[in-house]
């Protein structure tokens, strides 16, 4: 990765650390090993390179100076033959690298990619028998057009086309030439492809309502709405921030973790660290999203096979977007330069794609002493964030650091909701009417976040559900306001699947059994959920058969080296569930040991009027609190805001 503050730039960094992500040069060392290896080079793919991050033991004895051999994961696909290749290529010294395996993986289909997105959307605006088909409906300017493709789910796809690496996609045209294209959905007309010909294989055509005039633009001067007065809001830090950013280990307060970046994931944070007392003391080894299940509870013929793995599927580092000062990120800034690749193996920057900041939020802690007056401190907290754009939706993600040991976990969700037309006087059940003859369907967006949590390191490591628990009223509780808070172990990937109540207030501590605070307790780190919502789905739907993850609010694995896609390592064109399904199958222990929290939250969303046509950012977060971690407030030590400020 690169590094870039507001004021300042320096080249990109060298490996200083073994988590450090793959630069340019290796992503062309690991094509190069390829094509050498197995002629892997015109008429392939490469569907996905990272780091193959060291083994979890091995990370943690590593020590600065200390060798340890770095090596790449790589997928790729000959699209003659259309057969998937998984290839582990380790990049020795002196540029000796060596491909040290090379699987065929029958009956698997590798991620989707933005090359091919592209490559759909030309091919099919110049298919003849969509302009024929579009020419019906009185559309001719094809220079209008933009086609979305999605990905399958195995039970969805044609007979006729079963072992094809196939896309289906949506149609849509601008109003104007730089009208909002999402405005304009072209119902009933869907183009399947076949991603490796590069070929329309049939336009399905089935009779729509037609296209009613709705307004669905929001760019100012294309609907001539005046603005509302907003005076300048501008913060700055004269003395400079408060963070220091070394290659990619970002230290800040007592906070320090290490920043990585792949294909998939997007931003991953690794080695999160608080200094206690002069003391490092581990809270989370590895955390970022593993996956996200966007299903639309929509059985209608634009519908019924939209539902998108935008992580396993697509991929959330490759839908990374730039972010803009002053309009993305306000304040004093330092942006980060990840490295991806194309599909032929080229090395492409993705300039200003993580931003790193303090904000302000408000008051810490207060007290007025009826004597004395107040003593209070500002609340600071650092924020590590990256936004991500998947066609119609935006998913602007942000990890907090907050002075008194908190972690929060902040997604907002924005963009362009999904429309629908419908005959007059027939509105969907499936949706909400908003705008003229015009739906847009109710959908889900499931999030899944990995949390490899170490509290005090990754042994003993035990996961309890808290919950509160109102006795009733008896001679020693006589007036019911008693209330008692309750922890259960969970022992066994089994009890490990847990579901939210609303009911207990529930959440769930990892808390380590081993170590102790200064009053005698165990430390741990409580999971304070939020946004956690049932599935409401058949478990014989084929998207439940995908995607088993989204049946539970939490699952509790052992930590396994490749345990790290919950649908699965190729959820495209799957039929069945193959990750979290399969493993916790084996009902291993997970009490007292090294584990995992695979946590389950989102948005359901009930579309409204309000949302269109451009959706205010609708916000779900989740929390890390210390729980027991420390003896008492941790941040006491945080210094008043100068006078000059309060004045």
């Amino acid at each position: 990765m690169r590094v870039k503050s507001t004021k300042t730039a320096k080249s990109e960094t060298t490996h200083a650390h073994p988590l450090d992500p793959l630069s340019a040069d290796e992503f062309r060392r690991v094509r190069a090993a390829l094509a050498k290896a197995h002629g892997v080079g015109p008429g392939w793919r490469f569907a996905s390179m990272e780091l193959r991050e060291p083994p979890k033991k091995a990370m943690l004895a590593w020590k600065p100076g200390k060798g340890l051999a770095r090596e790449a994961n790589a997928a790729v696909w000959n699209r003659a033959d259309g057969k998937l290749y998984r290839a582990i290529v380790a990049l020795g010294k002196d540029g000796k690298d060596k491909v040290t395996s090379w699987e065929h993986l029958p009956g698997h289909y590798a991620n989707m990619t933005p090359d091919e997105w592209h490559e759909v959307d030309h091919l099919v605006r110049h298919d003849p028998a969509l302009a024929k088909a579009l020419a019906k409906r009185g559309i001719t300017d094809l220079d209008r057009l933009l086609v979305d493709v999605w990905a399958y789910g195995a039970a969805l796809v044609p007979p006729k086309y079963a072992g094809r690496r196939i896309g289906w996609s949506d149609v849509w045209v601008r109003g104007s030439e730089r009208g909002n294209p999402y405005a304009h959905p072209v119902g009933g007309l869907h183009p399947i492809v076949d991603l490796n010909e590069m070929k329309v294989l049939e336009i399905e055509d089935t009779p729509s309502p037609g296209m009613p005039k709705v307004m669905g633009e929001y760019v100012p001067d294309l609907i001539g709405m005046p603005l509302r007065e907003v005076k300048p809001l501008e913060i700055t830090q004269p003395k400079g921030v408060s963070f220091t950013l070394e290659g990619n280990l970002l230290r800040w307060q007592n906070w320090e973790m290490r920043l990585g970046f792949n294909y998939r994931e997007g931003l991953v944070l690794h080695m999160i660290g608080f200094r206690d007392n002069g003391k490092l003391r581990s809270v989370a080894h590895r955390i970022s999203f593993a996956e996200m299940v966007v299903p639309y509870r929509d059985p209608s013929v634009d519908h019924y096979r939209r539902t998108a793995f935008d992580i396993g599927e697509w991929g959330l580092g490759f839908m990374t977007q730039s972010l803009e000062l002053g309009c993305d990120c306000l304040g004093e800034i330092t942006y980060i330069h990840p490295v991806l690749h194309d599909t032929a193996g080229e090395p492409k920057v993705i300039n200003n794609a993580i931003c790193l900041h303090e904000e302000d939020n408000a008051v810490l802690w207060k007290h007025v002493d009826h004597k004395h007056g107040p003593e209070m401190r500002r609340m600071r907290r650092m924020v590590v964030s990256f936004h991500v754009t998947v066609a119609n939706y935006e998913y602007l993600v942000y990890w907090r650091f907050y002075q008194d040991g908190n972690i929060e976990c902040e997604v907002r969700a924005t963009g362009i909701i999904v429309t629908t037309s419908f005959a007059k006087g027939k509105p969907s059940p499936n949706g909400t009417v908003v705008d003229r003859e015009t739906y847009a369907p109710y959908h889900q967006h499931f999030i899944v976040a990995r949390l490899d949590l170490d509290i005090d390191g990754p042994d003993f490591n035990t996961v309890y559900r808290t919950e509160s628990y109102a006795p009733p009223i008896s001679p020693k509780n006589p007036h019911g306001l008693a209330l008692e808070a309750r922890s259960t172990a969970l022992r066994t990937e089994k009890e490990g699947k847990q579901d939210y109540s609303w009911s207990t207030q529930s959440g769930w501590k990892v808390v380590n059994d081993k170590v102790k605070n200064g009053i005698g307790t165990a430390v741990g780190y409580k999971l304070v959920p939020s946004g956690s919502f049932p599935a409401l789905i058949d478990r014989a739907s084929p998207v439940f058969k995908r995607a088993h993850v989204i049946s539970h609010t939490l699952w509790v694995t052992p930590y396994s080296d490749g345990e790290r896609w919950p649908a699965g390592d190729f959820p495209n064109l799957s039929a069945k569930d193959t990750g979290l399904a399969k493993w916790t199958a084996a009902n291993r222990p997970i009490a007292g040991t090294d584990v995992v929290l695979w946590y389950v939250f989102g948005i359901h969303h009930i579309t409204r009027p309000e949302d269109w046509p451009i959706m205010p950012a609708d916000a779900v977060s989740f929390w890390l609190k210390p729980f027991g971690f420390f003896d008492r407030n941790p941040a006491l030590d945080v210094p008043p805001s100068p006078k000059s400020c309060c004045d």
